[in-house]
């Protein structure tokens, strides 16, 4: 039976919320942001990208068919709190092992739910993403305002060093070693489905922490440099954007989401913030090449200014929503990236040729 407790959604601006306790009884705090997947629910909880945010759930039912173990990009819950119209407390899955509210529950994840999630998309919407509270144990709104004024803004903050593993490792899903590529992966907040990818495609996964220095990747001697995405401002990462400036032209490179954001700041464009981000499965991007439209699953907050690229750098990509960038390429140098999320955990499969474009130029940087 859903919990009975009362709690409260506070934004910054003083906008309030009132429902009923999701998930763990307590107390969270994070950038509230909304995003519009229909389904893919736990992928989304478990994306490190969305460390330190609060993620409100436009599809008004959440936990339809449970949740599993298979079904996670990392190896715990990382939203700071999670928003919900109605939880379906009963599951209907053969592969669910347990209800949302109770996999929210046993990681201490606090939720609200039974608030109008419409009006909060909305209001982010009009007013842009903002800091957020939720609490099940305190209801006092002034309360309420004297924590978050302590919470930091999401611009500014290097939160890959949050995420990211504590010491490199070699990735193998299914089998003993037996590819053709030799990958070095730089962990920001990397998602298991780009590593399953990447082995589908013939490639020899070790992943690297954050902070690894271009020395070590070079001493390894990769075949190529993957960029994973990740959460947080990515000018705040200085350490990532000095290393894969240090690889520049020394090895085939392909960023994706925030990995494509430090791409760009290591070959001289910049980043801003974007109002409310891009959160969903279904964001429609034309690629300049074909003039073909794909339909991506997008996580990001933050965006490459197209108006900042160095002369030898392409946009290859571009959101037809809004016109910002979704992708680049080095006109001169084996480098390529894309904002938006080919892996497509969950989404459509529409860019998973990225992944077969990423060892064409491996090959042809060997040749």
């Amino acid at each position: 039976m859903a919990n009975q407790k009362s709690a409260i959604l506070l934004l910054a601006d003083g906008r309030s919320f009132t429902g009923r306790a999701f998930g763990f009884v307590g107390e969270t705090t994070g950038e509230v942001c909304f995003n519009t997947g229909m389904t893919g629910y736990q992928e989304i909880l478990t994306d490190p990208s969305y460390c330190k945010q609060i993620v409100t759930m436009t599809a008004p039912h959440i936990g339809n068919y449970g949740v599993n173990t298979d079904d996670v990009e990392s190896d715990r819950i990382q939203v700071a709190g999670f928003v919900i119209k109605e939880e379906t407390e009963i599951p209907s899955n053969w592969r669910s092992n347990q209800s949302i509210g109770q996999y929210l529950n046993d990681q201490k994840i606090v939720g609200i739910q039974q608030v109008d999630t419409r009006a909060i998309t909305r209001h982010i919407r009009d007013h842009g993403a903002m800091n957020s509270i939720i609490s099940s144990v305190d209801l006092d709104i002034d309360s309420l305002k004297e924590k978050l004024l302590k919470v930091p803004s999401m611009a500014g903050l290097d939160l890959a060093k949050e995420v990211t593993c504590p010491t490199q490792y070699v990735w193998n899903d299914t089998k003993p070693s037996s590819n053709d590529y030799k990958i070095a992966a730089i962990d920001y907040g990397i998602k298991t489905n780009i590593l399953r990818l990447l082995e589908s495609h013939g490639c020899d996964v070790t992943v690297f922490p954050a902070t690894v220095s271009s020395k070590e990747i070079l001493n390894f001697n990769p075949d190529g440099v993957f960029l994973s995405n990740g959460p947080g401002d990515p000018e705040a990462v200085t350490y990532g954007i000095k290393t894969v400036k240090e690889l520049l032209g020394k090895k085939p490179i392909f960023g994706i989401c925030l990995g494509h954001q430090i791409l760009a700041l290591a070959l001289g464009a910049k980043t801003f913030k974007l109002k409310f981000g891009h959160r969903g499965c279904n964001h429609p991007v034309k690629n300049i090449d074909s003039g073909k439209v794909e339909i991506t699953s997008q996580n990001h907050g933050f965006a490459v200014d197209l108006d900042s690229l160095p002369s030898n750098v392409e946009a290859t990509h571009v959101n037809l929503n809004d016109d910002t960038s979704e992708g680049i390429r080095c006109t001169d140098i084996s480098a390529f990236s894309v904002q938006y999320h080919p892996e497509s955990s969950p989404g459509p499969h529409d860019s998973r040729y990225l992944f077969q474009q990423f060892i064409e130029l491996m090959e042809s940087n060997s040749a």
